[in-house]
């Protein structure tokens, strides 16, 4: 097609894409450059001449950028850029009209990378607005939604279009990330966008029935139809109310939904787990019921559940629910209720004694500071006595901090008590006292604290608090903290739990299980959920409050004594921690997880056994659509299969190794290529989930990337995996590898030695030095079950004085509790890492968890 006049003397297009056809079809990109420059110049209208060549350029697809039309498209924009004379101005406007409209049409079979230039270089935001917007609809109308949303946005078309014709097809296919991009920017828009999706978590809401009418020709996945549901829908209600600052209030359907769950967490905390105490969670449940009617009839059938019927009748009564609403038997139970339980008051505050019981004092940490140390602030004048301490002695604080518990209704959760300890003073920085709070030299106080060098400020999750602190003081968001002489003991718990491994599953968790394995004891995290807005604070309030604070001082002195005894290096503050991750970053992985992983719950996709593989040679994998005449692959040992699990399955990952399977994790901080590399060179197979599988799949052998459906719990997964391959393991094959570092290779000990090591390192105090193994106690030990399975190594390979595995491993001696070592016979040291197991009740969880997939002969059974 030649669009140039008679008269014209430039370089015909066709003769110019017939000259760039050659050079690309033989992949010459440099002379491919040479003649697009020259001939672009050559050309007598070079705007009209480019979307010729465009139009008629062969394999137009708009995914991909290795075309000619894609090429060509690069560069003319290289070449504009050395001609900026060349614009559609110099044209006459009824020429650079038709242009214009030529590019509009364009558009559709252009590289999405290249719209927005393609818009720039033609001016077709210049377009009527009514032509535009004909022009997205008509993209609507051929279920081109995706190119619709992007050009609408790119035209800047929100205002033309309807919010729900656009955004509602991109949820339903998974994609509200670019629903969210439509609307972001335009107020009605995003609270018509989270008005819309709060509308779909009432509990009338059928998405089937809205498809069937509004667009009956889309067709729904059953994954897809799994993502629009109330739990995850609330989540991005609240996700969207908060980034685009909408009231929560708006969102009735979703806040109902919330506070519903809530409530049962709350009946699970009470009634269940028994973690609460009664006063809290009353306290708790009048917040989260309120007004709400519906929400206090719940609450009446949850108590008649797990609280009985005196319980249930007596918060029947004080909400004053009518009678055709209630359970017969509460309403009956009602009238049986004595005077003085008509009148229920839900939980009351008793006396409590700062002195707890001695009891109390054996089970839990204490603070060995009297009440007199602990001091109140909530005046200028204590915050200056208190400033005084802290900033001209220096030394080391503890930092802690208490707020409400919002359960998730409420993003905003502003600090209640700030508690700062010394060793010798706590100081409680009331924030809820009158006027205190905002007043300047509060605000000025936090920031000289806080950037003061020769502070030391200890903390727990110190992330989490900071987050608290903006959310309580916006100063801090227009003109942040600065942060000087911060040390957060959560990453350096990180790195002495990955150097600590136990068959038991630890009850305790986060501060309270590190000032256990360092102190001891655990905390008493009894008041953790209570009120800490509610004034006065409790006694208990008060000690918990203390508590948090003070015990980070006692861990950071043990640790600091003797890093080494905990695999930590001399430097506390060397340390790393995991990189942050942003609010895009964040979202995209939550994203990830529950609402864009293209695996069917069903089956797992990506790859299919042909033959196991048993050696490099045979190569067991077939990428690619299962054909119907492939049969079930031949059942396999699973020290056969080799995986690497990226970030996102690291629990499957170690429900793998716990069943002998050889499997490499990636860290938090790891990249997703790096499970790429690892399945090259060690020719393992790629287990992942999400967007992630796309890529990995195109960087890795055929067949060596399998996706799996990350809203599942990390044991399904791992019963996926083992029915997909046809993994037969056997109790045998149970902790035969090393669930800390995958080794394969242990030793083993006797008591007597472990008894010598503890006392060669100090681990047993003076009470246990003479602790001795029975006299009948054999010197040599049968192997475990899994003995079979692993390599075993000598006991002279150990340095005598360093207790040091060649490698350079110490036996992590201080995972093993003194009070455990009469009662357990054998050890058993992983060579590489240096963790020490031990026979436990683990053994028959995990055997109890697997039985389905277990491979149980006669021989196992025994």
């Amino acid at each position: 097609m030649n669009h140039l006049t008679p008269d014209s003397k430039g370089l015909d297009p066709a003769v110019l894409r017939e000259q760039l056809f050659e050079p690309w079809h033989k992949n010459d990109l440099q002379t491919l450059h040479l003649a697009a420059q020259n001939g672009f110049s050559e050309l007598d209208n070079p705007l009209e001449a480019f979307l010729t060549i465009l139009e008629c350029s062969p394999s137009k697809q708009k995914a991909r950028g290795n075309t000619l039309g894609a090429h060509l498209f690069k560069e003319f924009q290289s070449w504009l850029k050395e001609h900026p004379q060349v614009t559609l101005t110099s044209l006459p406007e009824k020429q650079a009209a038709a242009l214009k409209h030529r590019a509009l049409v364009l558009l559709n079979d252009t590289q999405t990378s290249f719209t927005e230039s393609l818009i720039d270089i033609y001016q077709l935001a210049t377009l009527d607005p009514t032509t535009l917007r004909q022009h997205v609809v008509e993209l609507l109308n051929l279920k081109c939604y995706k190119e619709a949303t992007v050009l609408g946005i790119k035209l800047n078309l929100q205002n033309e279009l309807n919010m729900e014709e656009v955004c509602m097809p991109l949820i339903f296919q998974d994609k509200l990330s670019l629903a969210e991009s439509f609307v972001t920017g335009h107020v009605h828009l995003e609270q018509q966008l989270v008005a819309l999706l709060d509308s779909w978590c009432h509990t009338n809401f059928s998405v089937k029935d809205l498809i069937s009418k509004r667009f009956p020709h889309l067709s729904m996945s059953r994954t897809s139809l799994a993502h629009i549901q109330p739990k995850i829908l609330t989540k991005h209600v609240f996700r969207l109310a908060e980034k685009f600052n909408i009231d929560q209030a708006l969102c009735p359907n979703a806040l109902h939904k919330r506070r519903q769950d809530t409530l049962r967490f709350l009946m699970f905390k009470r009634f269940v787990d028994s973690s609460m105490t009664e006063y809290n969670w009353s306290d708790h449940v009048q917040t989260v019921v309120a007004d709400d009617l519906e929400l206090q009839i719940q609450l009446v059938e949850m108590l008649l559940k797990y609280g009985g019927l005196e319980k249930a009748a007596q918060w029947s009564l004080r909400y004053s629910l009518p009678r055709h609403r209630l359970p017969f038997a509460v309403w009956e139970t009602q009238q049986s209720l004595s005077p003085e339980l008509h009148k229920y008051a839900c939980g009351s505050a008793h006396s409590e004694e700062w002195m707890p019981s001695e009891a109390h004092c054996q089970k839990f940490y204490q603070v060995p500071l009297a009440k007199e140390k602990v001091q109140h602030v909530d005046t200028l004048e204590a915050l200056q006595s208190c400033s005084d301490t802290l900033l001209k002695n220096g030394g080391v604080v503890g930092v802690d901090m208490e707020w409400q518990p919002t359960f998730g209704c409420s993003s905003a959760q502003q600090v209640a008590l700030i508690q700062l300890a010394t060793f010798d003073t706590i100081f409680l920085l009331d924030l809820c006292a009158n006027g205190f709070c905002q007043h300047p030299e509060t605000i000025a106080f936090m920031r000289r604290f806080f950037a003061e060098q020769n502070v030391l400020k200890v903390g727990y999750g110190m992330a989490g608090d900071l987050k608290c602190l903006k959310s309580t003081w916006p100063q801090f968001l227009e003109k942040p903290l600065k942060l000087e002489g911060m040390l957060d003991l959560l990453n350096i718990h990180r790195k002495i739990k990955c150097g600590k491994v136990s068959r038991e599953d630890p009850a305790e968790k986060g501060l309270s299980l590190l000032v256990q394995q360092v102190l001891g004891k655990a905390l008493d995290k009894t008041e953790q959920m209570s009120n800490w807005k509610k004034r006065p604070l409790r006694v208990s309030q008060i000690i918990y409050a203390v508590t948090d604070a003070y015990c980070l001082l006692d861990v950071y002195s043990v640790l600091s004594a003797n890093p080494s005894n905990f695999g930590l290096p001399s430097d506390l503050r060397s340390i790393p921690s995991q990189p942050k991750e942003n609010g895009e970053a964040k979202q995209k992985d939550k994203k990830n997880k529950k609402m864009n992983h293209s695996s069917n719950k069903e089956e797992c996709q990506g790859a299919q056994w042909v033959s196991p593989p048993c050696s490099d040679t045979e190569k067991g994998l077939l990428c690619g659509k299962e054909p119907p005449e492939v049969s079930p692959p031949a059942p396999m040992a699973p020290q056969q299969l080799r995986v690497v699990c990226d970030n996102m399955l690291q629990g499957l990952g170690r429900y793998l190794r716990c069943l002998g399977v050889d499997v490499v994790i990636l860290e938090n901080n790891d990249d997703h290529r790096v499970a790429a590399k690892l399945a090259q060179a060690e020719y393992r197979v790629i287990l992942t989930c999400g967007q992630p599988y796309q890529t990995l799949r195109s960087q890795v052998g055929e067949g060596r990337c399998l996706s799996l459906d990350c809203s599942e719990k990390a044991r399904d997964q791992a019963v996926r995996v083992l029915r997909h391959f046809n993994v037969r393991p056997t109790p045998c094959d149970i902790f035969s590898r090393c669930q800390a570092c995958n080794s394969d290779q242990y030793v083993a000990l006797p008591r007597q030695d472990m008894i010598r090591m503890l006392k060669q390192k100090g681990f047993l105090q003076a009470a246990d030095m003479s602790m001795t193994p029975p006299e009948d106690e054999p010197l040599y030990l049968e192997l475990p079950r899994y003995g079979p399975q692993c390599n075993w190594a000598s006991l002279s390979d150990l340095d005598p004085v360093t207790l040091s595995f060649p490698g350079g491993a110490p036996i992590q001696l201080h995972t093993v509790p003194p009070t455990l070592v009469p009662r357990v016979p054998h050890y058993f040291v992983c060579t590489r890492c240096g963790k020490v197991f031990w026979e436990g009740s683990h053994f028959g969880r995990v055997l109890s968890m697997f039985q389905e997939v277990m491979h149980i002969t006669d021989e196992g059974t025994e």
